[in-house]
């Protein structure tokens, strides 16, 4: 079933929902460092977390008439092992719900999803801030050792190992 896009309005109302979910979280989520909004395109949000794998992931949101889109930047181009590292993504998507990684501007990779309009809510918010942060933290390090491996062998040959 196909939903027509969404009014005004209702972009109104759910701008207003996703501006007050993100103000609450600011208080009751500790890994919320901050939430901006882009002054030149509407509707979008970025939202920077604090993370244990990866210093900080900044997650962008971006209501349109028909969708909210999230995505963020996981990883710049690999330099090693390319073929490695996507057929590791590619096997990490068929677990993901809800995001999957992609090759994106500058071949570099981002997690990217989005959910229909009219399914956004404060659970789905939830889910998705909750899901993204969580797979960045549980694949950037294994991505980050085999698109990079060579950084990380002359820093291990460097200091001796």
């Amino acid at each position: 079933m196909t939903h027509e896009p969404a009014t005004p309005d209702e972009l109104d109302t759910l701008e207003q929902l996703i501006d007050t979910w993100f103000a609450k979280q600011k208080h009751e989520l500790p890994i919320l460092l901050a939430v901006d909004r882009d002054d030149d395109i509407p509707r979008r949000w970025y939202v920077r977390l604090e993370g244990e794998a990866r210093d900080v992931t900044t997650v962008w949101f971006t209501l349109g008439q028909r969708t909210l889109k999230y995505e963020t930047y996981f990883l710049p181009a690999p330099e090693d092992d390319r073929e490695k590292l996507f057929e590791l993504l590619l096997r990490r998507n068929y677990e993901l719900v809800g995001a999957q990684f992609g090759i994106g501007p500058e071949d570099a990779i981002f997690l990217t999803g989005e959910i229909p309009f009219h399914a956004v809510d404060q659970h789905e918010l939830d889910r998705i801030l909750g899901s993204v942060w969580e797979f960045v933290e549980r694949h950037w390090k294994a991505a980050m050792r085999i698109g990079f491996a060579n950084r990380f062998n002359k820093s291990g040959s460097d200091s001796g190992h």
